[in-house]
Order: structure tokens, then sequence, then C-alpha cells
């Protein structure tokens, strides 16, 4: 037998489905499957050298964060945007962002502005129409920072549930109204401020305001309604 230490130990099966489930959530939200595309369970497991097992997994956990759809006795298949989806994520981030940013507003101090801060120059930065899977990027990594420091572990894990979501809709939104150059880093910046009041209602309404620009424009898009 080999000494103790030598052969390090192969990832379990349930490791190996978390990082399934990460490779394929990117390539979702990533765009590089398109909604509706038939996700084949052995397409997927020769591609990332992996058995059925681990895709099996990752396949039903991206049905319960909205990515997939898995239909029976025909396979997984990427969700297709609807109205009805952007309505339901849309209420449910302005509910849990309301409390995050409130206690988040107490409790940043200067270590969480400063980390604003350092976003809010990446994106004052740039001077070029950004590519839309970008622009989303800078925008959902000022809000994670909100939810860092909100002090509330069950808001930050529904926030992970629906954050790729979140930025699948930001990616259709900047791809078709692509104004990150004029709204990205001002209406950020108008946020930031409100929060460094300290105001629990202030920061509230703030979010109000910030978030309800994006569902308008999201509202405007050809989706189908189921």
């Amino acid at each position: 037998m080999p000494e103790e230490g030598i052969v390090s130990p192969l990832p379990s099966q349930r490791a190996l489905g978390d990082l399934v489930t990460d490779v394929l959530r990117e390539m979702i939200t990533g765009g590089r499957f398109q909604p509706g595309q038939h996700l084949r369970e052995s397409q997927l497991a020769d591609a990332l050298r992996v058995s059925r097992g681990p895709i099996r997994q990752a396949l039903a956990r991206l049905e319960v964060e909205g990515h997939v759809e898995l239909r029976r006795h025909r396979g997984a298949f990427v969700s297709t945007l609807t109205t009805a989806d952007v309505e339901e994520v849309h209420t449910l981030r302005g509910a849990i962002e309301r409390l995050a940013a409130s206690r988040a507003c107490t409790r940043m101090q200067g270590e969480g502005f400063a980390e604003m801060d350092a976003v809010l120059e990446q994106m004052k930065l740039v001077d070029t129409k950004p590519d839309p899977e970008d622009a989303a990027l800078l925008d959902l990594r000022f809000h994670d920072i909100i939810y860092a420091y909100c002090d509330h572990v069950r808001v930050q894990r529904v926030w992970a549930s629906i954050r790729g979501q979140i930025m699948v809709f930001l990616r259709a939104r900047n791809a078709s109204f692509p104004d990150f150059l004029e709204v990205g880093h001002i209406e950020h910046l108008e946020l930031r401020n409100a929060l460094a009041l300290g105001d629990p209602q202030a920061a509230q309404d703030a979010i109000d305001k910030h978030i309800s620009g994006a569902y308008e424009r999201l509202k405007r898009l050809n989706l189908p309604n189921q």
C-alpha cells in the first residue's frame, strides 16, 4: 500500500457535483447556452469528462435555481426568460435588498465603502460600450458588497440562490439597452452615497429607486408571458 499522504484523495461525488454545477451555471449565465437549448447529459458528461451522476446532480440544482427546466422523459432545457420570471425575481430581490441595505448602511463603516469605491472606480474607467456580461458582473459585484455587510445569513442565502438569475436578467437588459456608460457609474454612486447616510429608510428608498429602472427596461423586452 502507498504511504499515507502520498496519494491525494479523489474528490467526492458531492464535491464533483458542486464543481460541475458551478461550471454549467457560469456557461448559462454567460450566454454559452441559449434559452430553450436542450442540455444532453451524455454530451455534457463527455465535454466535462465526468460521469452522468455529477451532471444529474448539477441539473437538479440548477432547476431549483431557475436556470434549467427538467421535462419528464425529455431531459433538461435552459430556462426561457418570461415576464413572470422577471416579475417574481424582481419583487423577491426588492424585498431582500431593501432589508440588506437597511442593515448594511449601519454596519459597513470605512472598509465596506472602500470596497464600493473600488468597484465604482472600475465603472468610471469604462470608456467604451462594455460587453453585456462584463457590465452585469460589475453591477453584481457592487451589490454583493451590500449583502456581505448586511449581517444576515438567511438573506445572503436567498441572494445567492437568485444571483445567477439576476445575472441573466442584467445581461439581457444590457444587450437590449446598452446604456451602462450613461447610468452605470452615476446610479451606483447615488446608491453608495445614500447608504453612507447611515439611515435605514434612506437606504431602502435608494434601493427602490435603483432597481426599478432595470425592471422597467426588462419589462420593455419582448418576452413570452409564460
